[in-house]
């Protein structure tokens, strides 16, 4: 360091530190970069490289902070801009960081990356055609750029116009036929609009083209499950193990397969892949497909819970809260505070600006509930025990959770016309017999006082069989 200091090379020592941010050497980088700024006058390169510095060391706070300070000194900087918007999208405030890209496109509108940021923020927030306009000058401006291309059919998708949106990734596979980003794309979009014949032919056209990786042959395998082709179904799958062992979605399909052992539930890793890739989503799917749980929760707590005339029953703990679509359907009943807790950062993301949790955790739920926290007069869960196969270790960790009297309101998907538990379906989700899903509730000290069949969702245009379970944690419960 006594070297560089005696014979400077700022550009130089500017590069190495950028290159040691990016490697992810910040213990390296952090001397460096403070020899650095002992050489030259603050700019706006200077406190960039601060803040990747401390996004790096995950020093969010002080990152922020580097880029105010930053734009306070260089208000038309429009790479400052853009580093901010990227830190408050993972700060959790997507509408700040519009706010930020759409600023750094003011300053610099020749520049695709950022109305490509702004279009995949637009995208997030619920706003696609906005998100489409912006996005369609960053394709026109790079039109062989994978990630620009993906962007904008994410957001023709979202606005309603998924023949775009096919259209649009089919013409930047032809630009970069390589793109395996691109190929995933085309199939996944077909498996949505479940057109799984055309998803197996771009699996296949892909294959043809040497771009074969486990998403691929998972995507194909799923494709070929919808389809009847069971046997071809588990050889596609079993590629995918190949390629991908640990990858938690290949997993999990190869479980539904029975390539692999049935797991007692959905890993972690691979529910915080699903619902983070989900979450721009989301809420417009299950709308669509007429998602009832939320509104028949709340009309089991006005039958069941004693909800005060004054005050507030509570505390209330959101199980795999998601975007808060059931938040919203009791935002009107006396119930508070409202504790959230999901494994995945971007529906925790959609549900925060909604304001109507005290509070949001990221985390898995079964290690929530294993915490030694308050207990909660209130327990809810819309569509979470469908990732378990077995009821009996979250039964007793919610009753270890619960007040003496209170309340445990959850859905299951039915296994009809059987008393077991834990089968693992075709769409990946868990379905539970009636006496099964009692017995594990009385074992754990929980009384039913309710089990109501619901049609949870329509799903290939027919109804989804469910039940709505209200349990009571019992008074002499241990």
């Amino acid at each position: 360091m006594e070297v560089l200091l005696a014979s400077p090379d700022s550009a130089a020592l500017t590069r190495r530190v950028a290159e040691l941010i990016t490697a992810g050497r910040t213990n390296a980088a952090r001397p460096m970069l403070a020899a650095l700024r002992r050489l030259e006058p603050p700019s706006a390169r200077l406190s960039e490289l601060a803040a990747l510095l401390a996004m790096g060391e995950g020093r969010l706070d002080a990152a922020l902070a580097e880029l105010d300070a930053g734009l306070a000194d260089n208000p038309t900087e429009a790479t400052l801009y853009r580093r901010r918007a990227q830190l408050r999208h993972r700060l959790g405030d997507p509408a700040g960081a519009a706010r930020d890209a759409a600023e750094a496109v003011v300053l610099d509108p020749a520049d695709p990356s950022g109305k490509a940021m702004l279009g995949a923020l637009l995208t997030e927030l619920g706003r696609p055609a906005e998100a489409v306009r912006c996005l369609r000058e960053a394709v026109a401006a790079s039109p062989a750029d994978p990630a620009f291309c993906r962007a904008l059919a994410a957001a023709q998708a979202m606005a309603g116009e998924p023949d775009t949106a096919a259209a649009t990734l089919g013409a930047g596979i032809a630009l970069t036929p390589g793109s395996a980003e691109l190929r995933h794309a085309a199939v996944l979009l077909a498996v949505r609009r479940r057109q799984f014949e055309h998803a197996l032919a771009l699996a296949e056209a892909a294959r043809r083209e040497g771009i074969a990786d486990a998403c691929l042959f998972a995507l194909k395998g799923h494709a070929l499950a919808k389809l009847g082709r069971g046997d071809e179904a588990s050889e596609a799958i079993a590629e995918a193990l190949k390629l991908g062992p640990d990858d938690p979605y290949v997993r999990h399909l190869g479980a539904m397969s029975g390539s692999l052992p049935r797991p007692e539930r959905a890993s972690a890793d691979y529910l915080k892949a699903a619902f983070n890739g989900y979450a721009d989503r989301f809420e417009a799917h299950l709308i669509s497909l007429g998602y009832r749980i939320p509104g028949a929760i709340r009309a089991a707590l006005l039958r069941h819970a004693a909800l005060p005339a004054e005050g507030r029953l509570g505390p209330v703990l959101d199980l795999g809260c998601g975007t808060g679509l059931v938040a919203v359907a009791v935002s009107d009943l006396p119930l508070g505070p409202l504790i959230g807790v999901d494994i995945s950062a971007s529906m925790l993301a959609k549900a925060r600006p909604k304001c109507l949790y005290a509070t949001l955790h990221e985390a898995d739920i079964m290690a929530f509930l294993a915490d030694d926290g308050p207990s909660f007069a209130l327990m809810l869960a819309a569509d979470v025990l469908i990732y378990f196969g077995a009821l009996d270790e979250l039964m007793v960790a919610v009753a270890r959770r619960l007040r003496p009297g209170g309340l445990f309101v959850a859905s299951i998907e039915e296994l009809v016309d059987a008393e077991g538990g834990g089968e693992l379906g075709p769409q990946g989700r868990y379905a539970h017999g009636a006496g099964y899903l009692r017995a594990a509730a009385q074992a754990a000290g929980l009384s039913v006082l309710e089990l109501e069949r619901q049609v949870v969702r329509n799903e290939a245009g027919e109804p989804v069989a469910g039940l709505l379970a209200v349990l009571r944690r019992r008074t002499d419960a241990r």
